[in-house]
């Protein structure tokens, strides 16, 4: 079947998609990174020889591998080579401590650690489960992969995969036990493709600058690959960089959280870059700014689209900025197919232009948090007929047209440059130390991140705050810092004992 024919069938699956274009066009570039560029022939052939040596060493269906690393086109081949075996990808935040690394690659039960030095380096002196290290960028952090894979011209045994399989594990943000993994499906992931698949195709070139553990790149990634394109990653994000590769690839796509639109649009210099390849931008993750939206409209060629929505599923909303100019304030309508509703803290469905939580349905939602059937069941909101919704955790309203306008976090959530970031995990770092009698975290806007965390403290006497927050650093990802502490008598609270947070951020600022 051609590739064309399979995106417009019912559901097909990634690794087949890049055999058909290994067919039809195999020598156009597929994937790039900074050291090596492949064809799809090429990633197809890599594709084959690492499913097959996971097949030989008795991967079976369903089974999961943990991929951590940087980004590279070596990453791109060991996730699709784990999906034609038949398995599930365990994509392990990168970013996070060593400690929370290896409680998500045990969590994931896999036998194959993928890995790259800078993970390695993360990981040393944990207790890492998964017996088997392959190091994906030939370093000595594991058996080297092409040491490892099967000889060239392998080819895997043939795996059935339904569209209710598993495609992929991503771990939600944490500094406390161990994060949830969002499972989500062949089907799901089936959706993103064909949703984005008309920005995307065989002329499509996709620069990728958020890691591959992240749905915010995977949003991106899955269409352009899925429909033909070329996906350039970065492995590391600079504003100035980026242009100067857009401009050398001329890229036509890519996905960006707000932090780094921010930081692009204030290079002085970035009018002289040549953009006129691009047709569509897109942004998620993180609260996007009017203003922001409205100078990425004046200055940078072609379309721009936000998308609102949660890695676990539920509606996604998407706001075509070119066209709704009036509608910037808002994160847009719910995608086709894609049906949302606002709910009272009683759960009761709320009448358009009220303020309640969000919540969604649509083809796109997760399996479940992996082994956690607790946390699966409380996102669960059904309406009269039975239907099932994933409560989002925000607040907000619709407005005439049914755009949706964000109002608050139910959750306190903080997400910063793109990463989320769950005050209660902090809190229990910080309510740990001897030092503190009483903590609370709160985001507050940030010009740098969208939003950075900031904790107030009840001190005992004579304590230094500053070592306390040095102390609670170490201790957490590098996304996850408090960039300020602040002291105070006592914190804010309701009759019921419940911290007033927002008397903080009011008191903050």
């Amino acid at each position: 079947m051609t590739s064309t024919a399979m995106l417009e069938s019912a559901f097909a699956t990634l690794p087949d998609l890049v055999r058909a274009h290994a067919t039809e066009r195999p020598d156009a570039v597929a994937a790039a990174d900074p050291e090596r560029r492949l064809s799809w022939a090429e990633l197809d052939a890599l594709t084959d020889r690492i499913a097959t040596r996971l097949q030989a060493d008795g991967f079976a269906k369903g089974d999961r591998t943990a991929i951590a690393g940087l980004n590279s086109v070596e990453q791109v081949a060991v996730i699709l080579g784990t999906l034609r075996a038949g398995g599930v990808a365990g994509l392990i935040t990168n970013s996070a401590t060593g400690e929370q690394m290896a409680a998500m690659i045990a969590d994931t039960g896999a036998r194959h650690l993928f890995l790259d030095s800078a993970a390695a380096a993360s990981l040393a002196g944990q207790d890492v489960r998964a017996s088997d290290r392959i190091a994906m960028d030939e370093s000595d952090a594991g058996t080297r992969l092409s040491a490892w894979m099967a000889a060239p011209g392998a080819r895997p045994a043939p795996v059935a995969v339904a569209p209710e399989d598993g495609f992929n594990i991503i771990y939600s943000s944490g500094t406390t036990g161990t994060p949830k993994g969002i499972v989500q499906s062949h089907a799901m992931r089936w959706q993103h493709i064909v949703r984005g698949a008309p920005a995307y195709g065989h002329g499509a070139v996709t620069i990728l600058s958020t890691p591959l553990y992240s749905n915010t790149t995977m949003a991106s990634f899955m269409p352009t690959v899925g429909s033909g394109g070329r996906v350039v990653l970065m492995k590391k994000f600079d504003a100035r960089g980026f242009l100067e590769l857009a401009e050398r690839e001329r890229a036509t796509n890519t996905m960006l959280v707000p932090v780094q639109y921010r930081r692009i649009m204030a290079l002085d210099d970035f009018d002289r870059f040549d953009l006129s390849s691009f047709v569509m931008k897109y942004c998620t993750s993180a609260p996007f700014p009017a203003a922001l939206k409205a100078d990425i409209l004046k200055r940078w060629p072609g379309g721009l689209v936000e998308i609102y929505g949660m890695t676990e599923g539920g509606a996604a909303f998407l706001l075509e900025a070119h066209k709704y100019p009036d509608k910037l304030h808002t994160v847009g309508q719910p995608a086709p197919g894609h049906i949302a509703k606002v709910i009272d803290e009683a759960g009761n469905e709320l009448p358009q232009g009220e303020v309640g939580e969000i919540v969604g349905r649509s083809p796109a939602m997760m399996t479940g948090y992996n082994n956690r059937p607790d946390a699966t069941q409380a996102m669960h909101w059904r309406d009269a007929e039975g239907n099932l919704f994933y409560r989002h955790g925000d607040i907000g309203r619709f407005d005439e047209d049914g755009f949706l306008t964000l109002m608050d976090r139910a959750k306190d959530m903080i997400i910063s440059g793109g990463f989320n970031i769950y005050p209660s995990d902090l809190e229990a770092i910080l309510l740990a130390d001897e030092r503190v009698v009483e903590a609370a975290v709160v985001g507050m806007p940030s010009e740098e991140w969208g939003e950075t965390p900031v904790a107030f403290v009840v001190l005992v006497p004579g304590a230094d705050a500053g070592a306390v927050r040095a102390d609670c650093n170490a201790k957490v990802g590098k996304t996850q810092r408090l960039s300020a502490i602040r002291t105070v008598a006592e914190l804010p609270r309701s009759p019921i004992g419940k911290v007033l947070k927002r008397e903080l951020r009011d008191a903050y600022r």
